[in-house]
């Protein structure tokens, strides 16, 4: 039996690949697709960042969001540098900047959602979920709706899924529209524990944040928006 035909008689749930990255947004979105009634496979990413602390955040959240599987795959786009994410000769900017940041990681989510979209094809998912923001967000080309439609555009051309399969693929971004503090009021409604949760782009190794960076002062404004008390731990 193959992978796929044994994966639908296991569960009657339909399989989703969730990026996972440990930060707020993602762990909303994880919730999300499980309230939807995936069953929902985790996939994080050790790529280089500086702040790998992140990584143990995504852990955990996988674990109390009730993921099948999570999974952490290990990539190096630090070898192209180019990002203050992956290259710590560039200082993370502590002040609001305009234009497309240094912490922007080129192709970044490409590269993820092109490995998120082979998993699922294995399992036999027709739904990808990126917890992407395009209103309160850093400024990023690849959090953009436009980004989104075009990349579902190829999947359902460049794979063997999206080809032969009756069901399309679907890449999913809850979180586009919502302002920081939707995401965390819907979050909170759906049991996310943001203390679990790490943001901060220059967090130290127990996970503590710096207070300063543009991704702080984003999760930041946002509880203070929803009324909600902050559970960050701050150096």
């Amino acid at each position: 039996m193959s992978t796929r035909a044994s994966r639908a008689v296991q569960s009657s749930r339909p399989p989703a690949v969730v990026l996972v990255s440990g930060g707020l947004d993602s762990a909303t979105c994880l919730a999300i697709a499980r309230a939807a009634g995936h069953d929902c496979y985790a996939l994080s990413f050790a790529y280089g960042q500086r702040h790998e602390a992140e990584l143990a955040a995504a852990a955990r959240v996988a674990h109390a969001l009730g993921a099948v599987e999570h999974r952490v795959m290990h990539i190096d786009l630090a070898m192209f540098g180019g990002s203050a994410l992956t290259d710590t000769g560039i200082a993370v900017p502590e002040a609001p900047t305009t234009g497309i940041p240094v912490t922007y990681v080129p192709a970044r989510n490409t590269v993820f959602l092109s490995l998120a979209l082979a998993w699922s094809e294995v399992l036999g998912a027709h739904d990808i979920f990126i917890g992407v923001n395009a209103v309160d967000y850093s400024g990023y080309p690849d959090c953009r709706p436009a980004f989104v439609e075009a990349f579902e555009r190829m999947a359902n051309l460049a794979t063997r899924a999206g080809v032969e399969d009756a069901q399309p693929l679907a890449i999913r971004a809850p979180l586009i529209a919502l302002s920081k503090a939707d995401i965390i009021r819907r979050g909170l409604a759906l049991g996310v524990d943001y203390a679990l949760t790490v943001s901060c782009y220059q967090a130290d190794a127990q996970g503590r944040a710096c207070g300063r960076c543009d991704s702080c002062r984003l999760r930041s404004e946002g509880f203070a928006a929803a009324g909600v008390a902050d559970p960050t731990r701050y150096r």
